[in-house]
């Protein structure tokens, strides 16, 4: 695990979204059951920001589950996402990753060539990663 890159675990090409999308997009995203719970925020090619579930919740106060509520079309991504971002370059270790995934309170960590996102680790890949290798 010390020698081997984010890159061969990681999920490639995450899916993601735009600081001017409505928090209908965001909201439609969080619906689908396979999706993680960290959604990058690119603008251009630009990493710029993450939206947490938790961000999504407080972003919405309380707006329900009806798409026609105004807040899903009147709040945008970039009113909601977290701009302090702890990033890993694409040619980190998983040794790396531990060490960020034990030193904060985050489960996912965005993983960029310069400053474009290339894929997203979570502890749940890291951990499934250790499972697999250890048979």
């Amino acid at each position: 695990m010390k020698n081997t890159p984010v890159s061969d675990v990681m999920t490639v090409n995450p899916q993601s979204v735009s600081p001017s999308q409505p928090l209908l997009d965001v909201k439609h995203l969080y619906e689908k059951k396979d999706f993680h719970h960290h959604i990058p925020v690119i603008e251009g090619e630009k990493l710029v920001g993450m939206i947490s579930l938790l961000d999504f919740m407080y972003g919405i106060k309380g707006a329900g589950i009806d798409d026609s509520s105004p807040i899903y079309s009147e709040k945008l991504v970039k009113d909601i996402m977290s701009t302090n971002l702890m990033t890993l370059d694409d040619q980190a270790s998983l040794h790396e990753a531990a060490e960020l995934f034990t030193s904060g309170e985050f489960h996912s960590i965005p993983i960029v060539s310069g400053e474009r996102l290339v894929g997203i680790i979570t502890t749940t890949d890291l951990i499934r990663h250790l499972i697999n290798t250890s048979n």
